[in-house]
């Protein structure tokens, strides 16, 4: 089992990019600056962040380096203060501060005082926090805030207003010179003897646009003195859509305002690349290597990968790591075993997966926790044979479903062997995926699945209805589960915009959230036409599922599909050139409702 979470190991080849971090850090003539470390949910962006402040700290003594992670603070704190007060923080803990470091950090603690109190009259209607997020504060007296708000709060709170905020505002003229705060810190820095301040922005990607948009600004003060680094994890897909829902009343130029915000903001953008084919082979086998062997084992492994790869990492493969340990014969067989079943998922989880790290690591803990719990009941699965079954599961879940009925029934090995011999136009129960390419290459894969019982395997993959939506749930990445919402919402818009969205997810969450959707609606006596709607609809999108939509189709009764779907259904069949295939199904709901079945033969094109 692996921990999905960061991690100081550089399995992914991250290096090039964790240099390119550091060395803008270390340069004093690029700071202050903002660096944004981009990549989809999942692709490593924490990784490469706690291994990058590792080296940092490795390589200057002086160097003052925290997380800052806004998520936790989300609802408890202001993100704005929040991130001021965490740095400052960090920086009192640093031993033999001198008294004038001292004193900076107090009056710096005061400022941030004063922007939580007036931050908390803004809930009675008072918008005067702040201009251009930590801009200059306007000039506030006591009697003009009462006056502002007296009308939207009862008199018995006045008083308490009034003791509140008279004494911070009025009395220490809250006139905060933004240049002077950027000045005391960086004074502060020079004073604390610290040689560059790197505050690692984590988790932004889970936090409301609110609180995206606090914290960003919040950066901002800092952006002007000192020696001082900001280094953001993100998927800017999220940023971008948090600038844009709340700027989305903006008159004027057309702009896509989100980029504009991105590219004033952060100066130095670097993209964590998606995994190719063989570089899921390399992360794969060694996360299996680092599970089956000794630490000094997989330490050899290790250093022998990062020689291997200096010499040409264009051309480097795993296959001949075993050579390590000749004379270790059952080990040597071991770390063939394992660099097998990583080149045999690498293909499909790259491609599948989106070569998305945390997907490929939640397959293989699921993969693992499943012979586990064979093992509890002592029976033994054999991995590539589980592997192989796990890629249907998780890339065609309803070819998976179906493959696990016919083998309960018995009538499996005949029809998947005319697949695995190259004639499935013989096929009968499994003839709707003839000519799905990612089927028959799968049936390709070795080993074959004919000759096995594959009972066992599917008593450990089987699962409820509600455990199945769950199991979803946990496998979507968060785009996903936000296109999955919006087409559930029955909202033509949403719907729209779901369609949109679903362009860039990997066919792992468009296969999931067809199956999600399709589990909702089989619970239903009558389906709403909504539902059905954007069900075909985003169906249309991916044309490498297209077979599947068919099958889930065949699952529905003509009880539950209402005339209003009749033009839906037709559309369908004619946007995929499948009108023969949802004839078949419609002739069956006919048996039902003639005047559905009817209805859907005057759409469909002969």
């Amino acid at each position: 089992m692996w921990k999905d979470s960061e991690t100081e190991l550089d399995f992914l080849d991250y290096d090039y990019l964790i240099q390119t971090v550091q060395n803008i850090i270390m340069n004093d003539t690029l700071l202050p600056a903002s660096i944004g470390v981009y990549g989809d949910w999942g692709s490593g962006k924490s990784t490469l962040m706690y291994m990058c402040k590792e080296r940092l700290t490795k390589a200057d003594k002086n160097i003052k380096c925290l997380v800052f992670n806004g998520w936790l603070f989300e609802n408890y704190e202001d993100a704005k203060t929040a991130i001021l007060g965490t740095i400052l923080d960090e920086i009192s803990k640093k031993k033999c501060l001198s008294k004038k470091a001292k004193n900076i950090i107090d009056g710096l603690y005061k400022s941030i005082d004063k922007f939580k109190v007036v931050k908390g009259v803004t809930k009675y209607g008072m918008d005067f926090l702040l201009t251009g997020g930590m801009g200059t504060l306007f000039n506030i007296t006591a009697k003009q805030i009462l006056e502002k708000v007296q009308d939207n709060v009862k008199k018995s709170d006045l008083e308490e207003i009034r003791s509140n905020i008279s004494d911070e505002l009025n009395n220490k003229e809250l006139r905060e010179d933004i240049r002077k705060f950027q000045k005391e810190f960086a004074t502060l820095l020079e004073e604390s003897k610290i040689s560059r301040l790197v505050v690692f922005i984590d988790e932004l990607d889970r936090c409301r646009p609110d609180t995206i948009l606090d914290t960003l600004e919040a950066i901002k003060l800092f952006l002007f003195e000192g020696k001082v680094a900001f280094v953001i994890g993100a998927d800017e897909r999220h940023i971008s859509y948090a600038v844009k829902s709340k700027f989305k009343d903006i008159e004027g130029i057309q702009i896509d305002i989100g980029k504009e915000y991105l590219e004033k903001l952060i100066q130095y953008p670097i993209r964590i690349p998606r995994l190719n084919a063989d570089e899921v082979e390399i992360y794969i086998s060694c996360l299996l290597l680092q599970s089956e062997l000794k630490t000094e084992d997989f330490q050899k492994v290790l250093t022998w990968i990062i020689d291997e790869k200096q010499k040409d990492f264009e051309n480097f493969k795993m296959n001949s790591v075993s050579d390590l340990f000749k004379d270790d014969p059952c080990l040597q067989a071991e770390i063939v075993e394992s660099i097998s079943v990583a080149n045999q998922l690498a293909f499909v989880l790259s491609n599948g997966l989106h070569g998305n790290p945390r997907q490929c690591k939640r397959f293989l803990n699921s993969m693992d926790m499943r012979i586990q719990m064979a093992s509890y009941k002592n029976k033994t699965l054999n991995r590539k044979i589980l592997a192989k079954i796990m890629m249907l599961e998780y890339i065609k879940p309803r070819i998976f479903n179906k493959i696990a009925e016919m083998a309960t029934n018995n009538t499996l090995s005949t029809e998947l062997s005319l697949f695995e011999n190259g004639t499935p136009e013989k096929a009968d129960e499994l003839k709707i995926w003839r000519e799905d390419n990612w089927f028959l290459d799968w049936c390709k894969i070795v080993p074959n699945l004919s000759d096995e019982n594959l009972n066992t395997y599917f008593y450990f993959t089987r699962t409820s209805l509600d455990e199945k939506i769950s199991r979803i749930s946990s496998v979507l990445s968060p785009a996903g589960k936000n296109v999955l919402d919006l087409l559930l919402s029955k909202s033509d818009v949403k719907i729209k915009q779901a369609i949109e969205k679903s362009k860039n997810l990997s066919i792992n969450d468009v296969a999931s959230i067809l199956e999600a959707m399709n589990s909702s609606m089989l619970t239903e006596s009558t389906i709403n036409k909504e539902i059905v709607k954007a069900f075909l609809l985003f169906a249309q999108q991916r044309t490498e599922l297209t077979n599947d939509t068919i099958s889930y189709l065949q699952s529905f009764s003509g009880s539950q599909i209402s005339l209003g779907c009749a033009s839906y259904v037709a559309e369908f069949a004619n946007k995929t050139n499948k009108q023969v295939e949802v004839m078949e199904i419609v002739s069956q709901w006919g048996k039902k409702k003639p005047e559905l079945q009817g209805a859907i033969e005057k759409l469909i094109e002969n």
